[in-house]
């Protein structure tokens, strides 16, 4: 699985990367055929408190869910995302 973190007008710290592969590794783990996450930060302008934005995509064969989250911290951010893209990847499966 490839992990493709792009932080948008600013240099995303270690702990961030180190956080967000963790999450991806444990949704690979319920959804082993991903092929690769695709991650899109971003601080929106003005600088409110609520201005942190996580775009995540999630490749696999014959999909890919998409969510996109605003929140007052990347790390919140990033967990809305993942756990919106868990409901769509569990729907899917349910369809099956």
């Amino acid at each position: 699985m490839d992990v493709r973190i792009q932080a948008i007008n600013f240099d995303a710290s270690e702990k961030l990367t180190a956080f967000i592969n963790k999450k991806a590794e444990r949704l690979q783990r319920h959804f082993p055929d991903i092929t690769t996450i695709d991650v899109k930060l971003t601080v929106v302008k003005p600088e409110t408190a609520m201005n942190k934005e996580a775009v995540i995509k999630v490749s696999q064969p014959q999909e890919e869910p998409v969510a996109t989250k605003v929140a007052d911290s990347f790390e919140e951010a990033i967990d809305l995302c993942l756990e919106a893209i868990d409901k769509q990847l569990e729907k899917k499966k349910a369809q099956k």
